[in-house]
């Protein structure tokens, strides 16, 4: 399917966007219900989980998805969205189909039934939202090594990184200084995968503490 606009101007802001998708997962046909049950924006894109159950109490069939005990099926859906000349607009598709888009919380990933098929589109793209919320957040300090040596605008590489901030205005913006060199790189959050502490932060800024914990097991 592709991008739908809406002209009349009913979407304006993050809560109009909220409703609209919520309205977007709710259908009521002759034999079956689907309504929203979680909703999530991140970044342009919202993810949602869809409750579909049949009206007459019986259990959902489907090829997709496993049914669940009470007899429904719940299953993920991407929205990109965007604004054009102030107009909303939306791309909807289901997690079957394959979305790139695939940074949806862990939270709404863990509400969906069961796949049939472990080889499925749909199971890849929950591995890659799996993989994504695994991506450490690190701590001012951290120490760490890139799973891969990034290279720099200059050619240059680096792998051993500690992070730290510099000042833009008022607002601190997460960076990384390289061990090599002592220059400051900024990282998106995707060049993490796969990194690996090497010391922490917390641990390096509490010797007193280090030797108390120390103390006790002993």
């Amino acid at each position: 399917m592709g991008w739908l606009f809406y002209t009349d101007g009913r979407v304006q802001n993050y809560a109009d966007e909220k409703a609209e998708i919520a309205r977007l997962c709710t259908c009521h046909g002759d034999t079956r219900k689907t309504e929203l049950v979680k909703a999530c924006k991140v970044g342009s894109t919202w993810y949602a989980a869809a409750k579909v159950t049949n009206l007459d109490g019986t259990p959902v069939e489907d090829a997709t998805y496993v049914t669940d005990a009470d007899g429904s099926i719940t299953f993920g859906a991407v929205f990109l969205t965007r604004y054009d000349d102030g107009c909303w607009g939306y791309k909807d598709m289901e997690e079957s189909a394959g979305p790139n888009e695939s940074r949806a919380p862990l939270g709404l990933i863990e509400l969906l039934s069961d796949l049939k098929d472990p080889d499925s589109y749909a199971q890849d793209w929950r591995q890659r939202g799996r993989n994504w919320a695994a991506i450490p957040d690190y701590e001012e300090g951290d120490k760490i090594r890139l799973a891969t040596p990034v290279t720099l605008t200059d050619g240059s590489t680096c792998q051993i990184v500690t992070a730290t901030h510099y000042r833009r205005g008022r607002q601190k913006r997460r960076c990384y200084r390289i061990e090599e060199t002592g220059g400051l790189v900024r990282l998106s959050k995707a060049t993490l995968a796969g990194s690996e502490l090497l010391s922490s932060a917390k641990g390096a800024a509490s010797p007193v503490l280090a030797e108390f914990l120390a103390g006790q097991g002993g």
